[in-house]
């Protein structure tokens, strides 16, 4: 037996034996700042040893192929899994970090010294506070102070990329700096005598003819039976909010407040409150207090509306990711300049799997520029939000007719992420825009000075306010009225709305969908279609929702759906698909199922054999022995009354694997030490023609031990090898134990034994 440094013939029976936790890894995402590695941010010291940070240790989601290609089907109308989002538990469970690399992060801070303050249902996050002491030695790093580069102020920031001693690598660490402060990414205050934006409003309901966020309503939606009913909307801050100024607000303009629908909701200890410098504070909530005007005024009878506060993204995205409920519409009105762009994409990626739309302001200082930090709005898992300057035919009227906004953000993605398949459509007819990056906004609405706002506990204002923060919650807001007829319709929710967005303005209908913007600029001209300016422009009220969550059904029906779509069975064997219903107009009566074209030797069940209104049934397909290998298409008929849906599924027949596979592990026995980590060879050995993917579990592992296999899985024919890697804690109970590890593969199991000793 050997160890990884040396082979040392006198310890046989240790396993092969790493350092306590794995060799040294380096991290999947950037964290140094160009800044400090070119040395241009000087130097100045060492943050104290004893000063306690929070940070958040983000593990790599999994199966990401699977992932890419699940994302893809869920936004391809022509897909059976077409809407079919994930739940948190769901995506956890296919594409989450696994519970042994969890444990093992944990392991890891702990004997570290770190605190453990909270943990992520996905398993994605992982929160910890320690002195600057544990966390260079932790992560390999000196904690420095620099001055900043662009800024009259200093900042923290390790001096390296910080590397970890685990067996695989972290995604990000999040709170090792405070190089970028965020910020709101789109609200400005128009200066005092300022002659250089367009006038005040003069159609408003609100005071000095201001607009308010029930005019957006007028103006972008004008009907009144759809108020985000049965919706939950989310709002990313960075600091908390006083409620009193949301209620001087609504008090002020002779609205109901609907204080009881809101929640404050601290993602990591950040406080929920705000005082401002007046009362001896040095917080604003203006930003806070018109996400929230804007989407309750454009969806008055939201179910809730969620604030999450928090002083990192990670802490407040993964927040939004594991909500119960989750929220289908999101908004974000601030931004920062993380060191990784990629930084936050699993989150985003989580959301677009679950059903979430984030939609994100483009920021307010015009076109954007290769040095423009104006970060998420670029990002291609979001919807970006431009601005616009918006008049309206009469006080709480409808719309009249819409210019770019000067200073609305757009342009080609500063961080350079790839133009998204969705896009290069719209980019071939658009001369300015980029064929190879993203480009943005997708969409726009309001965003000049004409709004009323309240905050910071003082006076209220009338068009001194603007920007791109307006227009971002208003789409939230929008999104709820679209989300409530879908449901209403006996449809999912639409989440990720771009590829949608796109189809419709690729569409013939797109001139009466949207308001497509064709007059100023903000440094691009706003043309017909799409453009760098506006996007495709603002909503055009019914017309854009019908096209997106189909038009308000009122006749009684239903539709069927299979899931899986296609299945393969062994002869000899059985399988299922889940048949689901889903109603329209009200439909509640009962639908008896049933199918044709079943194959010879192919029997099919239901259970339950009927469905009553929107609900599911699991269909059991028996195959026997001598059934006819092949592929067909199954018919699944519901009836009711006179009403016939169908849905197919794909079945095919496939013959018994031949041969068989044999495992073995070696060493057979050995130990290791508390607080150490090593690994076994397990080697799969197939006979007789055998061909099939062999996937690997373990069983009897010792409390305090965690355990992975690397590679998961061998691919058919099935021979080959994989590591059987351990972790011992310094808490295991010490002791022999006798692990099982099983390897399955067409329909056959089979084990081997591994003698294990856990040593003080």
């Amino acid at each position: 037996m050997r160890r990884c440094t040396a082979i040392l013939p006198a310890i046989v029976a240790v396993l092969l034996a790493t350092t306590a936790f794995g060799q040294t890894q380096t991290l999947l995402t950037r964290h140094v700042r160009p800044a400090v590695a070119s040395g241009q941010a000087k130097a100045i010291g060492t943050l104290p040893a004893t000063q306690t940070l929070r940070l958040v240790l983000t593990l790599p989601l999994r199966n990401q192929t699977e992932l890419d290609n699940l994302l893809q089907d869920l936004y391809n109308p022509y897909s059976p899994s077409y809407r079919h989002f994930l739940t948190v538990d769901q995506f956890t469970a296919q594409f989450g970090p696994t519970q042994d690399d969890y444990n093992t992060l944990i392991d890891f801070a702990q004997e570290h010294g770190l605190t453990v303050v909270a943990t992520a249902r996905n398993r994605v996050n992982l929160d910890v506070t320690g002195t600057v002491a544990q966390i260079d030695a932790a992560f390999h790093v000196t904690m420095r102070t620099y001055q900043h580069p662009t800024e009259n102020r200093t900042f923290y920031s390790p001096d390296r990329e910080p590397s970890v001693d685990l067996p695989f690598q972290l995604w990000h660490i999040s709170g090792l700096d405070n190089y970028s402060i965020p910020h709101p990414a789109g609200l400005t205050r128009r200066p005092a005598g300022s002659g250089s934006q367009s006038a005040n409003a003069t159609t408003g309901s609100g005071p000095s003819a201001s607009f308010l966020g029930s005019d957006m309503r007028a103006a972008y939606y004008g009907g009144t039976a759809l108020t985000g009913s049965g919706q939950s909307l989310g709002l990313l801050e960075y600091y908390g909010t006083d409620l009193a100024d949301l209620q001087t607000y609504y008090k002020n303009v002779g609205q109901t407040y609907p204080g009881s629908i809101i929640t404050i909701d601290s993602t990591d200890g950040t406080s929920t409150s705000c005082v401002d410098s007046r009362s001896g504070g040095d917080c604003d909530d203006t930003e806070q207090t018109l996400d929230m005007t804007q989407a309750l005024g454009m969806a008055p009878g939201l179910s809730s509306l969620v604030m999450y506060v928090g002083s990192t993204d990670a802490a407040i995205f993964n927040a939004m990711a594991t909500a119960s409920p989750l929220n289908a519409q999101l908004s974000s009105s601030w931004t920062w300049s993380p060191a990784d762009p990629s930084t936050d994409n699993p989150y985003f990626e989580e959301f677009a799997a679950q059903g979430q739309n984030l939609f994100q302001a483009a920021g307010d200082d015009g076109a954007w520029t290769s040095s423009s930090e104006i970060f998420p709005a670029d990002d291609v898992y979001l919807t970006s939000v431009g601005g616009t300057d918006l008049e309206t035919a009469s006080a709480a009227g409808p719309w009249a007719s819409e210019t770019a906004w000067s200073d609305g953000g757009g342009g080609i993605s500063p961080d350079k992420y790839t133009i998204p398949s969705w896009q290069i459509s719209a980019a071939a007819g658009c001369s300015s825009c980029s064929k190879s990056y993203r480009n943005g906004p997708d969409v726009s609405a309001n965003a000049n000075f004409t709004y009323y706002v309240c905050a910071d506990q003082t006076t209220c204002t009338a068009n001194e306010y603007g920007g791109t923060s307006f227009a971002a919650p208003l789409w939230a807001g929008f999104l709820a009225l679209v989300n409530q007829q879908s449901v209403a319709n006996g449809n999912k929710t639409l989440g990720f709305i771009n590829p949608s967005l796109y189809n419709i303005g690729a569409g013939s209908s797109y001139d009466s969908d949207f308001h497509d913007v064709t007059s100023g600029s903000n440094g691009y001209s706003a043309t017909t279609g799409y453009d760098l300016a506006t996007g495709w422009g603002s909503p055009n009220g019914v017309n854009l929702i019908n096209a997106l969550a189909g038009s308000a059904s009122t006749t009684p029906g239903f539709t069927l759906t299979a899931s899986p779509g296609s299945l393969s069975i062994t002869q000899g064997n059985s399988g299922s698909s889940t048949i689901t219903s889903s109603v329209t107009g009200g439909f509640d009566s009962a639908i008896t199922l049933s199918t044709s074209t079943l194959p010879s030797g192919v029997t099919a069940s239901f259970s339950p054999t009927s469905i009553t209104g929107a609900g599911s049934s699991i269909l059991t397909f028996t195959v026997s022995s001598t059934a006819a290998t092949g592929t067909y298409t199954i018919t699944v008929t519901g009836t009711s009354g006179s009403t016939s849906e169908t849905t197919t599924v794909t079945l095919t027949v496939a013959a018994p694997q031949t041969g068989s596979f044999s495992l073995s592990v070696s060493p057979s026995s050995g130990y290791l030490d508390q607080g150490q980590s090593g690994y076994a060879v397990v080697t799969s050995t197939v006979s007789g023609g055998f061909d099939s993917a062999i996937s690997f579990t373990a069983s009897g592992v010792p409390s305090g031990v965690t355990y992975s296999f690397s590679p998961s899985s061998l691919a058919a024919p099935g021979s080959g090898s994989t590591d059987f890697n351990l972790t011992v804690s310094r808490s295991a109970k010490t002791g022999t134990y006798a692990i099982t590890i099983t390897g399955t593969g067409g329909n056959q199991t089979h084990t081997t034994t591994l003698t294990f000793s856990v040593r003080r």
